[in-house]
């Protein structure tokens, strides 16, 4: 009998079964991403630095923009605020932009062999935590060193990053799949996603905002996962447990939707591709 691919059971068993070539795709991705570049992997740890470095000079010394969190608020304060921003929607950003190509890339897994496609969505959403999980250790040794102090609610990160990965995840199926028949998916993914970052409380806080148009920062999903993001990691606060709780729930539900849309019609990938 079919397994049923709305059924939360379905996934979790196939992530089992597949553990071990997940993890393979993933290095895979991890190690060639800077492949026959002379630094390797240590632009893992240099490329969030540097995007810190010209982030924060931009905003705050070009612009002179304040997170305001306190009166006595430096510029330290306010590159650490942004950089903890810029890590969820790396995340975010590199699993959906990714995804309308997906299949596309890889036509002999379609084609040729027997190959279960839904785990290269999450082979990219492995490589891309442990680029997010290297930048917040980047962003821990920063807070030590700049400002003398750690936030002692960080240890609520893994639960903050939940509602997050199930977001990535249930899109990146979605995409991956809806890619394979609109080739145009991708670019305009590409345009949506860089919208989102200055659609976000990225370099701004919501209240920075006219009162009118706080509703559409408030409604994008980012938004609550950044600002539980700060809390747990910068601002020694405990997450917003009402969002943790429903944000976790429907984001579940939204991936599980979209493991059952992508096996829904893979059946079709072979037709187009």
């Amino acid at each position: 009998m079919q397994d049923n691919p709305f059924n939360p059971a379905t996934i979790v068993t196939q992530v089992l079964r597949h553990r071990h070539l997940i993890w393979q795709l993933t290095k895979r991705q991890v190690i060639g991403r800077y492949k026959g570049s002379y630094l390797g992997i240590a632009w893992s740890f240099l490329y969030p630095l540097l995007m810190l470095v010209a982030y924060t000079f931009i905003f705050s010394v070009v612009f002179k923009a304040r997170w305001s969190v306190s009166p006595d608020e430096s510029k330290v304060e306010f590159a650490l605020t942004l950089f903890c921003g810029l890590i969820a929607y790396q995340l975010f950003s590199e699993n959906v932009t990714r995804a309308p190509g997906l299949i596309l890339e890889n036509p002999n897994y379609v084609k040729k062999v027997i190959f279960p496609l839904e785990i290269l969505p999450l082979s990219v959403l492995g490589a891309s935590l442990i680029h997010s999980l290297i930048s917040v250790g980047i962003l821990l040794l920063g807070t030590i060193l700049l400002m003398g102090k750690l936030s002692t609610t960080l240890f609520y990160l893994p639960l903050v990053f939940m509602p997050l990965l199930f977001l990535s995840l249930g899109l990146s199926w979605i995409l991956a799949s809806l890619g394979v028949f609109i080739r145009d998916l991708q670019q305009l993914v590409s345009v949506v996603v860089q919208l989102l970052l200055f659609m976000s409380p990225i370099f701004y806080p919501v209240t920075a905002l006219p009162e009118a148009f706080r509703p559409w920062m408030l409604a994008n999903p980012l938004s609550s996962m950044i600002e539980n993001f700060r809390r747990v990691l910068l601002w020694n606060m405990p997450p917003d447990w009402h969002w943790l709780a429903w944000g976790t729930l429907l984001t579940a539900l939204f991936a599980l939707g979209g493991y059952g849309w992508f096996k829904k019609t893979e059946k079709a990938f072979a037709d187009v591709i």
